[in-house]
Parts: C-alpha cells; structure tokens; sequence
C-alpha cells in the first residue's frame, strides 16, 4: 500500500488529452482509410480511378495522419516523463 496521498500525482491536463485523443483519431482515421483502398483495389479500381472524387484526400489521410499521429504519442510521452520528473523534484 502506498503512504502517498493521491493530491501529489501529476494532474492530467487538456495538452495531454488533446494529443492523445488527436493521435487515436488521427491513427483510426488512417487505418480505416487504408482499408479503404484495399477495398477499392479489390473491387477493380485502377490507378486513375484514385485521382478523382474524394479519394486523393483518402489516401493522403494515411500517409500524413500517421506520421502525425506518432509525432504526437512521442510529443505526449516527452511532456509525461517532463511533468513526472518535476513533480519527483518537488518532493
């Protein structure tokens, strides 16, 4: 059992929830999108079918959105270890 109150872990702030729910969206996003153009290469869909309609947003959503969403759970882990460091200094 642990002696220390619960007052002194570190508080979880909006930066914290913001980047983790933004990397979940962003790498649900992409793998759904990615499944979509397996789906659509499957159905007989050709090279030139994918440069019209929405589906040049559906396959830059994968090659950008995950990176991105990466960046940000290395961005969260950074902050996290930050953040428990100071507190660990303080007491």
């Amino acid at each position: 059992m642990s002696t220390s109150p619960a007052e002194s872990a570190p508080q979880v702030r909006l930066i914290d929830k913001i980047l983790a729910f933004g990397a979940l969206g962003l790498a649900a996003a992409a793998v759904l999108c990615f499944l979509a153009i397996i789906i659509g290469t499957a159905a007989g869909m050709t090279q030139e079918d994918y440069a019209v309609g929405a589906w040049p947003i559906i396959a830059a959503i994968p090659m950008w959105g995950l990176p991105l969403a990466f960046v940000m759970i290395i961005t969260l882990l950074i902050m996290s270890f930050i953040r428990k460091g100071r507190a660990a200094k303080r007491s």
